[in-house]
């Protein structure tokens, strides 16, 4: 394995990074339940490259809390500004669309919510407790904020006790500062030493091609098992925009299956490593494979 990643032209989107458009009546089911339910999507709001091939298998990411971010990460398509006041219905109609789209794993992100006095938790305690009550054969996984390292709140999110806990360090240490908003590296870590020690199941994803080396993403790897996240997705960095981040470098699958057999021997218990990999995508195998202390590589082939 060479100490860099091979050069791929950035101007150009490999062949790899090529997604099939999905137009089908699951789709059109998906976007009417959230539509009517005047729900918020990571989909949407993080202009996912997955989004049709996931809402054509009947699924979707929920955002809660809104969708304007009080944070404005330099790699991230979500709105960012002053959010409107908490939604109080938005926990049931959260849970009605899982059941309306009969979900066997249901995932929630939010927008970071620096504007509140406990950032969101007791909100996103409701959102689970809903789901969880409408939905009770459904495992619940949850993307969360840093809560800026506060684990008052940590553990006011944990005690509604979703199936898995994540929380994203996006990136590698030295280039968290150029890409995340407030966010500090050594915090995000943190936060999932703390959801580790409460015995929940802690997962974390990191974003290559922003300028990163091989040896800093494996020693990302290691200081996420020495924080005891158990679950770890690698996916490549798209530029949503012309305002984000540029792309510094397209990796390919053949580097994406060197991490992912690299986080293995470091003991995770799911990995899922492709170009096209993000957080929730096709985030339900993780639960079976933890089960069992396996793991399976996610193939990213163009749909």
């Amino acid at each position: 394995m060479p100490d860099h990643y091979d050069r791929v032209n950035v101007k150009q989107k490999p062949d790899w990074l090529k997604i099939k458009l999905h137009s089908d009546k699951e789709f059109a089911s998906v976007a009417q339940i959230v539509q009517q339910h005047k729900l918020h999507t990571i989909c949407d709001s993080g202009k996912c490259p997955n989004k049709a091939e996931c809402w054509s298998r009947k699924t979707a990411t929920f955002m809660v809390l809104g969708d304007v971010c009080t944070r404005g990460c330099r790699f991230c398509a979500t709105a960012t500004g002053r959010p409107l006041p908490i939604d109080a219905g938005e926990p049931e109609r959260v849970a009605r669309s899982i059941a309306l789209m009969e979900l066997r794993h249901a995932v929630i992100t939010s927008v970071t919510r620096d504007d509140l006095a406990d950032g969101g938790a007791a909100h996103w305690a409701r959102v689970i407790e809903a789901v969880r009550a409408q939905n009770p054969h459904t495992t619940i996984e949850v993307l969360i904020p840093d809560f800026g390292g506060d684990e008052e709140r940590l553990n006011t999110v944990l005690a509604a006790r979703p199936d898995i806990t994540g929380h994203n360090i996006e990136t590698v240490e030295r280039l968290t500062p150029l890409v995340r908003s407030r966010a500090s590296y050594r915090t995000s870590l943190g936060v999932l030493r703390h959801i580790a020690l409460q015995g929940a199941v802690a997962k974390s994803g990191i974003m290559v091609g922003l300028g990163e080396t091989r040896d800093e993403v494996l020693r990302a790897l290691d200081d996420l098992r020495e924080a005891g996240a158990s679950i770890v997705t690698l996916g490549q960095y798209l530029r949503p925009t012309r305002t984000h981040v540029e792309v510094a470098e397209y990796v390919t699958p053949e580097t994406f299956e060197f991490y992912r057999t690299e986080a293995l021997v470091r003991g995770f218990a799911h990995v899922a490593s492709g170009p096209m990999v993000r957080s929730s995508y096709l985030a339900e195998q993780a639960l079976a494979n933890i089960a069992g202390q396996s793991s399976v590589n996610i193939k990213n082939e163009s749909r």
